[in-house]
């Protein structure tokens, strides 16, 4: 499994990432992993849904169906 390493994080957020850790009772590192998983993951958070909530909904609508359309003259002076 890769390693990486961050360089030059700000005190405050070194302070803020270990606070969230403790709250969450893990340490700073399985903490800075699962920020890192959500955040990369979030970019398909509407498809994961779509497909999670399937079962709760109802079956797809029918499309209705639609007369031609008509024709429409414009009055235009030039």
């Amino acid at each position: 499994m890769p390693t990486i390493t961050i360089r030059q994080v700000s005190d405050q957020a070194y302070q803020d990432l270990k606070a969230q850790a403790e709250r969450h009772g893990r340490s700073m590192e399985a903490e800075a992993r699962d920020l890192i998983i959500s955040g990369t993951q979030s970019r398909n958070w509407l498809a994961r849904w779509i497909e999670e909530t399937k079962e709760w909904r109802g079956p797809d609508l029918p499309i209705p169906s639609r007369s031609k359309p008509r024709d429409v003259e414009l009055d235009v002076q030039t």
